[in-house]
């Protein structure tokens, strides 16, 4: 299994001289609580993202060797450097009303000033991830063609609400609607704004993947190059998307530990990389089709983390709590995918 982690670790050796040389650049003797601050954030991401690396691995399994590749080496850079370092300072800069040169260039040298602006931003940050994963959540469950239902009392007579037509946007608009009645005044149009964003992105990619899929025999002269290719750029931004609505939580909570935007980025970065090395494992060995309720207990995770988010918008919740009820999930469906393969063995 370590061969699986090889470029991780590589990634985790350079990461830590990486703090160590950065913290000794902004304050000489705090290298190494750079380098411990990384570490603590590093762990935080991967607890965060069990569930991620599952749902990862159903999109990726379903993609060519090629894709797969590139959302390992272009995915993490994406995930490093955009999702850790370069969102947070363009959402900072759409709500501050400041060019993203002017919020880079406080990121790097006014780090307390920086905190302050991202918490500014953090209500329509976290709805527009909240709502995006919610209709990630509801899309899966509300599924009448699904066979296999791990909480069969629940999970079996919601299946059948995806005869009614656009139930998942109904349900999304309504937390969204009830959401906005406990915000600010000042923040209810971002809040509004950022959350109906997330369900139009929601239904873009979704919508895109579904017609590439159904269609690829026929539109595939339509294609760049063929349709396994199209429909290998559509999976990859797919997977981009979701991991960026896993990771907004990470990187807000980080700003309790560390206001260096650079360290942040570091531990965060290493924690994204186990990740989807965590994925190739999933992946290559068949984990999901060896214990058959794994999928569920994500899109549950991802359920529970979509309403912490959302809750967050108004009420701070420590991040251990997301990271343990997500954990929760992960290892209730393993253990019942155990228990299940004993029985039918």
């Amino acid at each position: 299994m370590i061969k699986y982690f090889v470029d991780s670790i590589i990634v985790t050796i350079c990461g830590i001289l990486g703090a160590y040389f950065w913290g000794e650049h902004v304050k000489p003797g705090s290298g190494l609580m750079a380098v411990f601050i990384a570490g603590i954030l590093a762990i935080l991401e991967i607890s965060l993202s069990f569930d991620n690396a599952v749902v990862n691995a159903m999109k990726l399994e379903h993609m060519s060797k090629v894709w797969q590749k590139r959302f390992l080496t272009w995915g993490i850079a994406i995930a490093v450097f955009g999702m850790r370092f370069l969102f947070p300072i363009l959402v900072v800069s759409i709500f501050a009303h400041l060019d993203i040169v002017t919020v880079a260039n406080i990121a790097i040298t006014d780090s307390m000033k920086y905190a302050h602006y991202l918490e500014l931003s953090h209500a329509p940050i976290v709805a527009f991830g909240g709502i995006f994963l919610i209709m990630l959540f509801l899309n899966y469950f509300f599924n009448h063609e699904k066979d296999v239902h791990w909480i069969s009392c629940i999970e079996a007579p919601i299946s059948y609400l995806d005869r009614v037509r656009g139930i998942e946007i109904v349900i999304s608009l309504i937390v969204l609607i009830i959401l906005n009645n406990f915000i600010p005044d000042e923040q209810k149009v971002p809040v509004l704004i950022a959350g109906i964003t997330g369900i139009i992105t929601y239904l873009a990619i979704d919508g895109v993947s579904h017609f590439l899929e159904k269609h690829d025999q026929e539109r595939m002269a339509k294609c760049a190059t063929n349709a396994v290719a199209c429909t290998g750029f559509v999976s990859f931004l797919y997977l981009e998307l979701i991991d960026a609505s896993f990771s907004l939580d990470g990187v807000l909570g980080a700003f309790a530990l560390s206001n260096d935007v650079i360290i942040i980025a570091i531990g965060l970065g290493i924690g994204a990389m186990f990740v989807r090395s965590l994925t190739l494992l999933i992946v290559e060995t068949k984990t999901l089709a060896k214990f058959r309720y794994l999928e569920h207990g994500a899109h549950w995770a991802i359920g529970a983390l979509a309403v912490i988010m959302l809750i967050t918008t108004v009420k701070e919740i420590p991040e251990v709590v997301t990271g343990l009820i997500g954990l929760v999930f992960i290892v209730a469906a393993l253990i019942s995918s155990i228990v299940y393969n004993k029985k039918h063995g």
